[in-house]
């Protein structure tokens, strides 16, 4: 998994310094289809609903993973958010809360990068709660009007891991998101 993360890292990184800067056109055009702050579809104000989809692995099962969450943007670039996903197909079930604060570095023109931090407990049928805390960076890619798919990796650590029930207590994943700016 360190090999995906690192190929991630590697690939926005590229991304990131391949894109050359906006031209004074693109970024009045930027500004002016993001109800025109400097943040675009990322600025103040700015509300996204986002929609995950996607298997997962716990306990030794493979789990559909379904969430939604929503997201607000206190300053350009800077939000707040809470989601909620779903594992089932597999025993025991669970299901995710999740607040989050997240930041869209707003100010690059093709791909936005993005870091954040998230707090999360997780409700397992017929176990303890457990929570964790983490951190996620990746890129949105403009997918139309106000609509973008997010690449990234995510590093969940969970707090009061009990080795005799969970294989590992620190876990590295890739996300895939999509998420529509309103």
């Amino acid at each position: 998994m360190n090999k995906l993360l690192a190929a991630i890292t590697v690939a926005a990184v590229a991304t990131f310094a391949s894109t050359p800067p906006a031209t004074a056109a693109e970024a009045v055009a930027t500004a002016g289809g993001g109800g025109g702050s400097v943040g675009g579809a990322f600025s103040k104000g700015r509300t996204h609903f986002v929609v995950t989809a996607g298997n997962g692995q716990a306990f030794d099962e493979s789990y559909l993973v379904l969430g939604l969450g929503v997201s607000y943007y206190v300053i350009d670039g800077l939000s707040v958010g809470l989601s909620l996903e779903s594992w089932s197909g597999s025993d025991p079930g669970m299901y995710k809360v999740t607040p989050s604060v997240q930041y869209v570095f707003h100010q690059v023109s093709r791909v936005n990068p993005y870091v954040g931090g998230f707090y999360r407990r997780a409700y397992i049928d017929g176990l303890p709660d457990i929570n964790s805390v983490g951190a996620r960076a990746g890129v949105y890619l403009n997918a139309g009007r106000n609509a973008y798919i997010g690449i990234g990796a995510v590093y969940e650590s969970y707090v009061d891991c009990n080795k005799t029930t969970y294989r590992s207590c620190d876990d590295v994943y890739p996300e895939v998101s999509f998420t529509i700016a309103f």
